[in-house]
């Protein structure tokens, strides 16, 4: 299908009445939704739009996209606002409550800097993903679920036509990405723990979408092939301008000691033949080890603009 099939414009007289935004209670029903169609069809259609493309070439960038940035360079500054404070604890620094109360209390006017006035009755719905995706303020932890409320908030940016199809480039290489330089500023500053981690089994402890997205964009690289991921001097000389490698940097930068024993599983795919192969396995990684887990999706919130009524296409 084509990116206008995936985001259809909205109703015009679509209503938000706020207690509507409910969780996941039934994976199967969250499985045939259109929320889970719309969610997949925006990553689907994303991972074609970067694909063979560098972070640093030349595309379109809208207003909107302007004020995305602005918008998380806002979620920047607080940071620094907000230093950690001292406590025995290592990880879960308390004063990341207080970087997200500020949140929590802005968010839906940060969203109506996004949205046009005619547009205003959504930017409760549509903050209400923001919210979720900065991590947990109770367990001070972040993971895959807060990146996909992350996603989340762009689609709906999408279904009510803020952003178009030809935004693509720019939702990836510049929100994306000014996205995940935040969170991983949260991740360094605040000491976050990584929620629902698989571990040694799990892809990373944080982040998901960028291998899918990154790996898109290594498709039918003249040179660079899956095995040279782990060479650090190649992922130095090209972290720029592959998101992929972009997050194996911050990966040795945070842990210490072998690579194949602090990310097994991005080891064992350094060893498969062609990136197009391994942007589909992550896709089907992604699909049963993210969007299939309750204890990622439980907190997936659904309203009128991604609803969990079945697929009607």
């Amino acid at each position: 299908g084509t990116s206008e099939e995936v985001t259809p414009p909205l109703q015009q007289n679509f209503m938000i009445p706020k207690k509507e935004i409910n969780m996941v209670s039934d994976m199967a029903k969250w499985k045939r939704s259109q929320a889970y169609a719309d969610y997949m069809g925006f990553i689907l259609t994303l991972n074609e739009g970067v694909r063979g493309k560098k972070l640093t070439c030349e595309y379109k960038v809208s207003e909107p996209i302007e004020k995305l940035v602005a918008l998380l360079n806002t979620l920047d500054r607080w940071i620094d606002e907000t230093p950690p404070v001292d406590q025995p604890s290592r990880f879960g620094n308390k004063a990341f409550r207080t970087w997200y109360a500020k949140l929590d209390q802005e968010a839906e006017k940060l969203v109506a800097t996004v949205i046009p006035k005619h547009l205003a009755d959504a930017a409760p719905e549509v903050a209400v993903y923001l919210k979720e995706s900065v991590g947990n303020s109770t367990r001070i932890d972040y993971g895959t679920g807060h990146e996909a409320a992350f996603a989340a908030f762009l689609c709906c940016l999408c279904k009510i036509g803020v952003l178009r199809v030809d935004d693509q480039m720019a939702i990836v290489f510049k929100v994306f990405n000014r996205y995940l330089e935040v969170m991983r500023k949260l991740q360094k500053t605040y000491r976050m723990e990584p929620a629902g981690s698989q571990g040694v089994w799990g892809l990373d402890d944080f982040q998901f979408l960028p291998f899918i997205w990154g790996s898109s964009q290594l498709i039918d690289h003249p040179n660079l092939e899956p095995r040279h991921f782990v060479d650090e001097k190649v992922v130095n000389e090209n972290h720029k301008d592959f998101m992929f490698l972009e997050c194996i940097l911050f990966i040795t930068e945070m842990k210490t000691g072998p690579f194949a024993e602090h990310s097994n599983q991005l080891w064992n795919i350094s060893a498969v033949p062609s990136w197009s192969k391994v942007n589909q396995g992550l896709i089907r990684m992604y699909k049963a080890e993210c969007l299939e887990k309750f204890p990622v999706i439980q907190h997936f919130k659904f309203g009128s603009l991604l609803p969990i009524q079945p697929v009607t296409s």
